[in-house]
């Protein structure tokens, strides 16, 4: 049994050991500011990685989806629809513009937006003559949607895509990348993420021009001219040239550390197949996710416990592990919203109230895992 004196993290950043060199370039430069070599590069990395031909590094993935809706028109009174079982930062720029939030549920097969229930949602509005400007579609733990039927049902109602794909960098849905099928596909480099610039984002769209006007936008709306000159509102969106030698190192070693959270998950699913309650979370046949976090679900009548329970008891033993999304029609924050269930019923709430995310981190050793797997099945067939 291995005996642990610190915690076994849930997510942490894996460094490639190339970041220092380009920091040192920066500085060598003197280009510290949101310009550079760096961004530069970091940009023509992540275009080329995702088959587009332009991105635009910002902030955070929050930035990232914030110039989406705003590129998509999005105001004060519209209303946006996206994932309920998410993390905040999906929805609050539709805030930040002033539009209304409508939910929709998830469905089984993917854990992601249910087609079921956004074509309910979808027709409802048409009926009230009130389209949302966006639908924001969240592949979560780094797996896809159902985006045949997602972008088949935006394309009948008229309503442009956004992909917030911050999870999923590195995964595909019929070998394209996620980001890259809808109108806007966004991706985050938080400290947690499968590569991390510490913080920040990017933004790729299908019609290139869009991410000179992102850019221009996320550089205060600065016009080109000898002197400062704004026309419209503008945001200090744009990445670091610093932070952005650290993405171009962790570009360098993505398809590993994807290679590593895909062994990782594997391996959880083969330790944990003989629990009888352990389900975990499920994959297209025409996707290949890059299995961000492992996630599972149990039945809590048959274990006797909750999600919550069963973090405690891991983290007594030396195992950081985290609940799943609460969805956020169940968030005080958003309590006035609508929302649309899956036609199984509310799956989003389902999940988090069966389900766990364990250790993932890819430095984390084959002791270690075999450490978790083993004091998850103590604690579930007790």
């Amino acid at each position: 049994m291995l005996k642990t004196k610190k915690m076994i993290p849930l997510a942490v950043p894996h460094m490639s050991g190339m970041e220092e060199k380009y920091i040192q370039k920066a500085f060598q430069e003197n280009w510290i500011a949101p310009l550079g070599s760096n961004v530069d590069g970091f940009e023509a990395s992540i275009a080329s990685y995702n088959h587009v031909s332009e991105s635009a590094v910002v902030s955070s993935g929050t930035a990232a989806i914030h110039l989406a809706l705003q590129l998509l028109g999005v105001g004060a009174g519209d209303t946006v629809f996206c994932s309920t079982f998410t993390f905040v930062a999906s929805i609050n720029p539709a805030l930040y513009l002033g539009a209304k939030p409508v939910f929709i549920d998830s469905e089984q097969e993917t854990w992601c937006m249910s087609p079921f229930a956004l074509k309910t949602a979808l027709e409802d509005a048409r009926k009230k003559n009130q389209l949302p400007k966006a639908i924001i579609v969240v592949h979560i733990y780094g797996q896809s949607a159902k985006m045949d039927e997602i972008i088949a049902l935006a394309k009948e109602y008229g309503v442009p895509v956004v992909e917030d794909a911050a999870e999923s960098l590195g995964g595909t849905y019929r070998n394209a990348p996620l980001g890259t099928l809808g109108d806007f596909g966004i991706f985050s480099f938080n400290g947690n993420k499968i590569i991390t610039t510490s913080g920040g984002g990017a933004l790729v769209a299908k019609q290139p021009e869009k991410i000179a006007e992102a850019r221009f936008l996320a550089s205060q709306s600065k016009e080109d001219a000898p002197y400062y000159l704004h026309h419209q509102v503008g945001y200090n969106y744009r990445l670091s040239n610093v932070l952005a030698g650290i993405g171009i190192a962790q570009m360098d070693v993505l398809n590993d550390r994807v290679a590593k959270k895909q062994e990782i998950f594997a391996t959880y699913e083969k330790g944990l197949a003989d629990v009888p309650s352990v389900v975990m979370m499920p994959e297209l046949d025409v996707a290949k996710g890059n299995r961000w976090l492992s996630t599972m679900t149990f039945c809590v009548d048959t274990v006797g416990k909750t999600p919550e329970d069963v973090m405690e008891l891991l983290k007594a033993r030396g195992i950081d592990s985290r609940l799943l999304w609460k969805p956020m029609h169940h968030q005080p924050l958003f309590q006035d919203a609508l929302f649309y269930a899956d036609g199984a019923g509310d799956v989003a709430t389902k999940l988090y109230e069966t389900g766990l995310c364990l250790p993932s981190s890819t430095q984390m050793t084959q002791e270690e895992q075999e450490y978790v797997i083993d004091t998850v099945k103590e604690i579930l067939i007790k």
